[in-house]
């Protein structure tokens, strides 16, 4: 965040809106007592960042497409729509019916919106559930965040981490040695095959 004045910020209304506040504390006064003063600057930077390490923005390498800053219609022209509904609107596909669920070809599964390898095929079993289930994926191309979006049950819900994809959810009734269903998906899945 570039450097601002701190009265542009409404610091104030923020923080008294916060759970747990107090009025009287000696954070609020000592933002209060800077907000009152002719220009006050300052900058916020991630912990253990410094001003030389901060990347610069909007820039991107050649040939590298920016996933964030695709629209709903961009992704639609890339996409079927089951591949639309799954990955960018956190859909599911029926049970059963996905193109990979009961495969046994030798591969790599990869996201079928940004092409990230995610899973190895040798890491797929068979859980029973009718989705492709695999106990671990490639790396640090798969990562997860809690879902709430159905009430009384929480789930981890897991994520291409380049292109941000729906995949599916995982859980911890796996197999060794992860002990982890990752539950993915066919529509988020590419498998190139060996």
């Amino acid at each position: 965040m570039a450097s601002q004045g701190l009265s542009s910020l409404s610091f104030g209304t923020y923080i008294s809106s916060r759970p747990g506040f107090r009025s009287k504390s000696k954070i609020f006064r000592s933002f209060q007592a800077l907000s009152k003063s002719s220009s006050p600057q300052f900058s916020i930077r991630a912990m253990g960042s410094s001003a030389s390490s901060q990347k610069p923005e909007n820039i991107q390498e050649a040939g590298k497409v920016e996933y964030a800053s695709l629209s709903d219609e961009e992704w639609k022209k890339r996409l079927t729509g089951e591949q639309f509904y799954v990955t960018r609107q956190k859909g599911t596909e029926r049970a059963f019916t996905g193109e990979y669920w009961n495969t046994k070809t030798p591969g790599v599964y990869h996201c079928i919106c940004c092409e990230t390898p995610l899973f190895e095929s040798s890491t797929k079993f068979d859980s029973g559930t009718g989705w492709p289930s695999y106990y671990q994926p490639i790396g640090n191309n798969v990562k997860s965040k809690l879902d709430l979006s159905v009430i009384f049950m929480p789930r981890q819900e897991v994520l291409c981490a380049i292109c941000d994809a729906h995949l599916g959810h995982v859980f911890d009734d796996g197999p060794p040695p992860t002990g982890k269903r990752y539950c993915i998906n066919s529509a988020s899945l590419k498998l190139k095959p060996n």
